[in-house]
């Protein structure tokens, strides 16, 4: 990162649908608000808020989240990043923040418009460094997600884009069905783990089949495997 590139304090906006996440994101920027490198201006928790809130306050990075809710466009934080990108004389730059590591969501986020993309298993300094290196310009990613990148706006984009029209037939909650059903999670354990009834998750199974056009679980978990979804 080139310091000299970066006008301090860099004006920061936290977006993400979880108040306690956003919470602590604000305590591990902290040393860094402290220190005049960094300055909060801003927070949301949906589609919409965070369209508003980054118009009106104009920040120089945003911390957005993939798993948005409200809006029309799957995931959220793309159409978050979409609509903000159409207004004129747009300057903020977009960091992912987002517990997901699979291949669809970074390519999609940064089809869209990102600047980078980790994963919130990052450290508070690296999270610093990170926003710092977003507001110099340069890129940056967790390392395991490079690689997605790479292959998106490489050799690989042609089938990025199969797997991006794919992915839109479902829901949001559809896919973390499918991604942990596709990676040999038991009806019980997928329930366990979204907090759903097992009926749920079997009527959520059902529409996943149906819309890929498959016919069983072991054809999901080839059909995710092909497209390094696991």
């Amino acid at each position: 990162m080139n310091q000299e590139n970066v006008k301090l304090p860099v004006r920061v906006v936290i977006v993400d649908d979880h108040r306690v996440f956003r919470s602590g994101v604000r305590a591990e920027l902290a040393p860094a608000v402290a220190d005049g490198r960094l300055e909060l201006v801003g927070e949301a928790g949906d589609v919409e808020e965070a369209i508003a809130v980054v118009a009106a306050t104009a920040p120089d990075v945003v911390l957005l989240d993939v798993h948005l809710p409200g809006g029309t466009v799957r995931p959220g934080g793309r159409e978050v990043l979409q609509r903000a990108m159409a207004q004129e004389g747009q300057t903020t730059r977009f960091l992912a923040l987002s517990v997901s590591d699979a291949a669809e969501d970074v390519i999609a986020v940064i089809r869209a418009g990102a600047r980078g993309y980790v994963t919130k298993s990052i450290s508070g300094t690296e999270l610093i460094a990170a926003v710092l290196t977003v507001a110099s310009g340069d890129a940056v990613f967790s390392p395991r997600l490079a690689g997605f990148v790479l292959d998106a706006f490489g050799t690989g984009a042609g089938e990025v884009a199969q797997v991006d029209d794919e992915l839109d037939r479902l829901s949001a909650r559809e896919r973390e069905v499918m991604r942990l059903i596709a990676r040999g999670y038991a009806y019980k354990e997928v329930a366990k783990e979204l907090f759903i009834s097992v009926k749920t998750v079997e009527t959520h199974v059902s529409a996943v089949l149906r819309k890929l056009q498959l016919s069983s679980r072991h054809e999901l978990t080839r059909w995710a495997a092909d497209r390094r979804l696991l």
